[in-house]
């Protein structure tokens, strides 16, 4: 589909998915709040607008991509959001991952006036930001997706449409509710482990072979052993998205344990001033009260 896009929110995952973009050839009219990222789009090529409604003016199909359901409210129905300025035929690509009742509601509200949207949260971290191999996976009628498949190719390697429009968030919601639940039980095995005095070189040795592995634990491990926890993904953004599977899981009468005692464990970090770390620096927490450190020492 030919046209001008339009990218809104170019935090730690939305700046690299909007150069994707731009390197596949997209013309692009972009906006954030943080003047700064805006920086390397422009050296890029990308147009700059001043608010979300006036880059739905500019352009045909409108990306989405902010960290919160408020966030996403106000680029998308607010007084000076997407609908305000875009025609009928826009696309709206709510790429965060948020409230799907709440997405739902803004779909509604756009159809009043002609304008189509998507729900399209991604899996894959930072890294695969960068790489542009993320996981995408978008509810939504199927016409629409096919229309905004190009750039959903250009920031994707796995792309999946899974439904109607807040099933994609709904998948989203479980995939990110497994990944933390097996998060806590890796930091929880790993520190039981060590104070039993294995090598957790060793527990990571044996079990990446053996039925306790996992993907997260591919994942996790090797960070906790390294102790690097520069944030692929913030302890903050994991509550918050804890915090819109319990409730979704509420409206839908379905009882969670294992996702809201880990809801807590990640509260826990919070409260220990953790907020910016990775995920895996939940493995702090159970160092502290067992008494002991995995992997190499802190400087």
């Amino acid at each position: 589909m030919p046209g001008k896009v339009g990218f809104i929110g170019l935090g730690n995952m939305g700046g690299p998915m909007a150069l994707n973009l731009a390197k596949a050839g997209f013309s692009l009219v972009v906006h954030d709040i943080d003047a700064k990222k805006l920086d390397p789009l422009v050296a890029a090529g990308a147009a700059i607008e001043t608010s979300p409604a006036a880059v739905a003016g500019a352009a045909d199909r409108t990306i989405c991509m902010v960290e919160t359901t408020d966030q996403a409210e106000a680029v998308i129905i607010g007084e000076q959001g997407i609908i305000t300025r875009a025609q009928a035929g826009h696309i709206v690509l709510c790429m965060s991952t948020i409230d799907p009742f709440a997405a739902r509601r803004f779909e509604r509200r756009l159809a009043e006036r002609g304008i189509a949207m998507l729900d399209a949260p991604v899996s894959g971290g930072t890294v695969r930001a960068k790489s542009g191999e993320l996981s995408i996976i978008v509810g939504g009628a199927a016409e629409t997706y096919a229309a905004c498949e190009d750039l959903f190719r250009a920031m994707g390697k796995n792309l999946f449409h899974v439904g109607a429009l807040g099933h994609g968030l709904a998948m989203k919601l479980l995939n990110n509710m497994l990944g933390q639940i097996q998060t806590v039980a890796i930091a929880e095995a790993l520190v039981y482990g060590v104070k039993a005095g294995l090598d957790p070189h060793k527990i990571y040795e044996v079990i990446r072979v053996s039925t306790g592995s996992s993907v997260q634990f591919e994942n996790r491990v090797p960070r906790m052993l390294k102790r690097d926890f520069t944030p692929g993904g913030t302890i903050d953004i994991s509550y918050k998205d804890q915090e819109l599977e319990t409730a979704f899981a509420k409206r839908l009468g379905v009882p969670l344990l294992l996702a809201n005692v880990s809801q807590q464990v990640y509260q826990m970090a919070r409260a220990q001033g953790l907020n910016k770390e990775d995920g895996s620096a939940i493995i702090k927490l159970f160092e502290k009260l067992a008494r002991v450190t995995v992997g190499a020492a802190e400087e």
